[in-house]
């Protein structure tokens, strides 16, 4: 039977599975809950690629220190290999006398008592949870093993999950594009080609009737200030998936996540959740995060950005901040427009918000958008 202790480990690790956390976060909170309660040293959380390595692979119970000097993330082979083929789970006082052990590297901790769980959905594997080194004297037990099979379904609950999600947001994105194709088909195609039609007139015309040419000229005017028109109104349909499904917190985090694998610095998104915002509010805040990334990520060389979100006082409040080589706030227009200061300060005041930035050579640059909750 669990202590309360147990069930509220368990019932934190479950609650992760239904919450807006990403599914790295909901697999984290798993693994930490399962060496806890069964008492291990260790444990890791697999989830393969189908490259031979793993798409995911989490430690908990070791230091980043550790971590660095263990090496690169395993392979799928040994131990690890069986697993992701067995649906069986592993239990043994001694996982280096199994079958199929081969070796760690050198900076890894010495393993022994062994329980490892692979996470299945129907016939499917989708990873692999296991724990070493028990705690407590006589290794790990039956009821640790009916345990840890607890924790590994909801894990394929969150891995699952994750997938419907990834599959109807690439769903969302081939209709939006749809939906943009044909608008710009009915909308803005034919002005575009009266557009040419009537120019060509003109042309023909300036020579032998110049006030006809001036009248066609006109017309190209109209018609240009119209495709314009339709083409802004196009553009501001375009509302990020993610956005609108998620919310402004959920949202950030994700971009942040994902800029954090693909750039050398390290991006980490900080604050709380906040109340959703008009649609408006939501999507100046999230471009103005974009725009203070993109800058900060192409221009800034920077080692670390953070984005951070909170709601206070019925304000929710981005700052955008980097330890980059920062810039003179009194730069000159065509540096300003370069780095998207104009187009920062009018997304801002269109939604009722106020914009500040802060920077000098060598001392970062901080970007902070405040815009109010209600209306």
């Amino acid at each position: 039977m669990c202590d309360r202790e147990e069930l509220r480990e368990v019932s934190a690790a479950v609650l992760a599975v239904t919450a807006h956390l990403s599914v790295r976060e909901v697999l984290q909170t798993i693994l930490t809950s399962a060496r806890r309660l069964l008492g291990a040293r260790y444990a890791a959380l697999g989830v393969p690629d189908s490259d031979g390595g793993f798409a995911e692979f989490l430690a908990d119970g070791v230091s980043d220190e550790q971590w660095r000097a263990i090496g690169p993330v395993p392979r799928q082979h040994g131990v690890l290999g069986d697993m992701l083929r067995s649906p069986h789970a592993v239990r043994m006082a001694d996982i280096r006398r199994h079958p199929r052990f081969g070796w760690w590297p050198k900076a890894h901790p010495v393993l022994k008592d062994f329980l490892g769980m692979p996470i299945v959905d129907g016939d499917e594997i989708l990873g692999e949870l296991f724990l070493a080194n028990k705690i407590e004297p006589g290794g790990f037990t039956a009821e640790d093993e009916e345990l840890l099979r607890l924790l590994a379904a909801h894990a394929a609950i969150a891995l699952v999950n994750a997938r419907l999600y990834e599959r109807s947001r690439e769903l969302s994105i081939v209709e939006e594009r749809n939906r943009i194709a044909r608008e710009l088909h009915d909308a803005v195609a034919q002005k575009l080609f009266s557009l040419r039609l009537t120019a060509d007139a003109a042309a023909t015309l300036v020579d032998r009737d110049p006030a006809a040419a001036a009248a066609q000229l006109e017309t190209v005017r109209r018609l240009a200030a119209d495709a314009a028109g339709e083409l802004r109104s196009i553009v501001d349909g375009l509302r990020p998936v993610d956005l609108s499904g998620d919310g402004l917190d959920v949202a950030l985090r994700k971009q942040a996540a994902l800029l954090d694998r693909v750039h050398a610095a390290a991006v980490r998104f900080t604050g709380s959740p906040v109340p959703r915002l008009t649609a408006a509010r939501e999507e100046a805040v999230y471009r103005t995060a974009q725009e203070a990334l993109h800058n900060a990520l192409r221009h800034g060389e920077p080692s670390a950005v953070t984005v951070d979100l909170r709601a206070k006082d019925g304000k929710v409040t981005l700052r955008v901040r980097d330890d980059g080589r920062g810039f003179d706030t009194a730069a000159p227009a065509q540096a300003a427009r370069r780095l998207g200061l104009a187009s920062m300060r009018e997304r801002a005041a269109a939604v009722g918000g106020t914009l500040e930035i802060e920077s000098a050579p060598g001392a970062g640059t901080s970007v902070r958008l405040e815009v109010p909750t209600g209306g």
